[in-house]
């Protein structure tokens, strides 16, 4: 059975009439071709496939596009200012060699994104704790929590 849903992804309504089955990532990624969200586990495990909605981290492998109805969706690909300047917490990821094969980065960049809204100095502790839901196989997290903690001292707003 199919259904339609209706959304904003990065500030742009979108619609479509989906199986009432399909992930928010599949929708994401195959019907709006906006690749930059990752599918790594398709368990929630990895992080890899983290968006915004509503303002809030999520994993998009985890819910079905129809609960995300309505709602503002930002992925990666919205990040950025629209001139093509970097997101500060970009900006920081690039400064402090926070990525190396770049799996995982935009899971890492939205997870950041959302905990720097939420609270917009944290400790490494808490970076590291907000961190938690994301998996990077390369890194060791350090340039990573290193990038994070740069774009919260950065005097622009870091959250999207």
């Amino acid at each position: 059975m199919s259904v339609k849903v209706s959304m904003k992804v990065n500030g742009k309504p979108v619609s479509a009439e989906l199986e009432e089955r399909t992930l928010l990532v599949t929708y994401i990624r195959e019907n709006l071709r906006l690749t930059g969200t990752h599918v790594g586990c398709d368990t929630a495990q990895c992080g890899a496939c983290t968006v915004l909605m509503n303002g809030r981290a999520i994993k998009s492998c985890s819910i079905v596009a129809m609960q995300a109805e309505g709602s503002d969706i930002l992925t990666i690909e919205g990040v950025a200012h629209a001139d093509g300047t970097l997101h500060p917490m970009q900006a920081a990821f690039k400064e402090n060699h926070g990525l190396q094969c770049g799996f995982c980065t935009p899971g890492m960049v939205m997870a950041i994104v959302s905990l720097l809204k939420e609270n917009p100095h944290p400790t490494e502790e808490q970076v590291r704790n907000g961190l938690e839901g994301n998996l990077c196989r390369c890194t060791g997290y350090h340039n990573i929590v290193r990038a994070a903690l740069a774009a919260a001292e950065a005097p622009a707003e870091v959250s999207a």
